[in-house]
């Protein structure tokens, strides 16, 4: 759903009704806001506003008798209002920065860098921090050959980079036939020599997205062959990340949400959601920020991701973040994440 556009004063109300909900945890009733907010209007014209934002999608009520809390496009406009607003004081961000200059050695390697900027994401916000490791170098192919083995497996023989070979066995849907694996890997040489191994794996995924009844049998076996043979290990990747502060979460999350909180859980385990939600942020500049579903995983529709790309050598070779539930305190989690990303890529830069 677009975020809709609303006038001043229903932005006021808002983002008044929104810190208000971070801040205590419960529905805003009208009468809350008139007393707290500064607002300067009637508790009947607060009662009028939010009936508006409720038909338009921007604030729910959890119950008939209560007061309203935000739903997704709600968080959304606030976020967005944060950011288009003027940065934090210089006082409070040269503070937020101490803070965590002292949590990250610059003299440490960088395996040890990444776990300190986790820990020190999970103790500023109180919630979880997440930093993927720093990526491999790029991995260029040179030369890939194909060899049948007995029992539905292909010997993968790869050169990569300037001259390192690498060796690998795969196992396949069926048998393929010495002919179509010569075939196969002449139309990889020929069409990908020199290429990252990733973008190839990209474009063969994108290549077998395609209905498959309109390509012809080699086509069919390249793909099949190579999807397998090309794609990296999650060790070989480096998508590997350190997370902190999961127990956190427990701190913030009521009987009903424990279900939603062990979904999450189980996606900090298997990993391959939360390193594609952070892929995503890697090509980011800046901070970028995920609240419920549009994440587009089922795990965090009821969490915000707050991510930032981190750099060394003049490239982004990983990406932080901090997960938490959607009714996070974004004004100071957004300049933390901020913050972290730009003091770890120092400290890879100058390490």
């Amino acid at each position: 759903m677009a975020a809709p556009e609303l006038s001043e004063r229903k932005q006021r109300l808002l983002m008044a009704l929104v810190e208000r909900h971070i801040r205590d945890g419960q529905p805003v009733g009208s009468k809350t806001l008139a007393e707290g907010a500064s607002l300067q209007v009637s508790p009947a014209t607060i009662r009028n506003i939010m009936a508006e934002l409720e038909d338009i999608g921007v604030l729910a009520s959890p119950h008939t008798s209560a007061g309203r809390i935000p739903t997704e496009v709600g968080y959304r406009l606030y976020v967005d209002a944060l950011l288009r607003s003027a940065p934090m004081l210089d006082a409070n961000a040269r503070g937020l920065k101490r803070e965590l200059e002292q949590l990250i050695d610059p003299d440490q390697s960088p395996t040890e860098l990444v776990a300190q900027a986790s820990r020190a994401l999970a103790e500023l916000t109180r919630m979880a921090g997440v930093v993927v490791v720093p990526r491999r170098e790029v991995t260029r192919l040179r030369m890939v050959e194909f060899l049948p083995l007995s029992g539905q497996r292909v010997l993968v023989i790869l050169v990569i980079n300037r001259a390192e070979v690498q060796n690998r066995v795969i196992h396949t849907d069926r048998e393929y036939g010495e002919s179509e694996l010569r075939q196969a890997a002449n139309y990889i040489n020929r069409t990908y020599a020199g290429c990252d191994l990733d973008d190839i794996c990209d474009g063969l995924l994108k290549t077998m997205a395609a209905d498959k009844r309109q390509m012809d049998l080699m086509m069919q076996t390249t793909m099949d062959v190579a999807a397998k043979a090309l794609r990296r290990t999650e060790k070989e990747s480096g998508e590997q990340y350190v997370v902190s502060g999961e127990a956190n979460l427990l701190d913030s999350a009521r009987g009903d949400d424990l279900d939603k909180l062990r979904d999450l859980f189980d996606a900090f385990n298997s990993k391959r959601d939360i390193l594609h939600l952070l892929e995503r942020s890697v090509r980011a500049d800046g901070v970028q920020i995920f609240i419920g579903r549009e994440a587009g995983y089922q795990a965090f529709d009821e969490y915000s991701l707050v991510s930032a790309p981190y750099r060394a050598e003049d490239q982004t070779v990983g990406v932080l973040a901090v997960v938490g539930p959607t009714r996070m305190d974004y004004e100071r989690v957004i300049p933390t994440v901020d913050i972290t990303a730009r003091i770890l890529s120092a400290a890879l830069r100058n390490g």
